[in-house]
């Protein structure tokens, strides 16, 4: 039952098929590089579109219970690593990327919340969102997806902490620090309206990463159908063991969210590339994104910023390595 869940629903397999028997019927050869690239295209971007959707509305649902105001005054209840933990959790239904996850970290920052407590969320936001946890599952697998999160959480959890216990508070940006909260009491929303503003945020955050799924899609068709397997190999496989590193560094100058990473990922894991590499990369592109830093750096000064990119770069590549080294239990 799981494999068909795994496959025919979140992996639409049948898509698939419909697709190659479409294009055959058109004459196009799905087995060669230019009709296995548009047969790669087409599923792929109608896989993903219609599993964003599907995943925003849901999360946008739940997250219509989790207003910044509210999340606030859940994080100031907790005290310690249960702060930091809740404050990890709490960043798994916010939103998508690390860009849009950066003005709440300055909203929570400048609440007073503790600056080890608002880098958790900040860490955990992008990176392991429960969008993430259904697509990984539609591509590499439950164990690989729930093992992923998991070690995402940790990483945020122990990164957090660790800015917390170094007191760098002088770190963060007065004008931040010295802003003025203002508490507004939160409408209650009903059932309407919650259902109004997820299909809302599912309209504007498809406008908003359509363009990257695009690109990500057109990579992944290159990849899977034009780039010899044994180079991917060479450079990403077992015989590279600074592969991790590499794929850590090269999704750091990219800007797109876990849907625009996904295509780029499943072609080079099908070519041969480690599942820790891979997942390194992905991590890569939705924690560190250069675009994202020149946004913090704004709120934040360099030797924190500097910190706050080794934890997560040093985290992201122990966590590579440790797929690499588990694999043959997960895959």
């Amino acid at each position: 039952m799981w494999t068909f869940i795994q496959k025919q629903i979140l992996g639409m397999k049948w898509l698939s098929v419909l697709i190659g028997k479409l294009l055959n019927a058109l004459g196009l050869d799905i087995t060669g590089k230019l009709g296995g690239s548009i047969h790669f295209f087409i599923y792929d971007m109608i896989k993903i579109v219609v599993l964003l959707c599907t995943l925003i509305f849901i999360i946008s649902y739940i997250q219509s219970y989790f207003p910044p105001e509210r999340t606030k005054k859940i994080l100031g209840r907790f005290r310690g690593i249960g702060a930091n933990i809740i404050a990890a959790l709490l960043g798994t239904v916010t939103p998508f990327c690390s860009c849009s996850s950066i003005p709440l970290f300055i909203g929570f920052t400048s609440a007073g919340l503790p600056l080890g407590v608002t880098f958790s969320f900040l860490i955990s936001s992008p990176m392991v969102d429960l969008g993430s946890l259904v697509l990984l599952m539609s591509i590499f697998g439950v164990k690989v997806a729930v093992v992923y999160v998991v070690l995402g959480l940790v990483i945020a959890v122990a990164g957090g902490t660790l800015i917390e216990k170094l007191h760098l508070e002088n770190q963060v940006e007065e004008f931040i620090r010295n802003a003025k909260q203002i508490d507004i009491p939160q409408e209650e929303l009903t059932t309407k309206d919650r259902l109004q503003y997820a299909a809302d945020q599912v309209a504007g955050t498809l406008k908003k990463v359509f363009p990257y799924i695009l690109v990500g899609v057109g990579i992944g068709a290159f990849i899977h159908n034009w780039i010899p397997e044994d180079l991917i190999i060479r450079f990403l496989g077992n015989g590279n063991p600074f592969g991790v590193m590499i794929a850590t560094i090269a999704g750091v100058p990219m800007y797109a969210d876990i849907f625009g990473c996904i295509p780029i990922a499943e072609a080079l894991l099908a070519k041969g590339a480690k599942l820790g590499v891979v997942l390194s990369f992905m991590m890569g592109v939705t924690t560190l994104s250069l675009p994202s830093m020149i946004m913090l750096k704004k709120a934040i000064k360099p030797k924190l910023l500097g910190i706050f990119i080794a934890i997560c770069t040093v985290g992201i590549i122990v966590v590579g390595y440790f797929f690499n080294t588990i694999q043959y239990l997960l895959v």
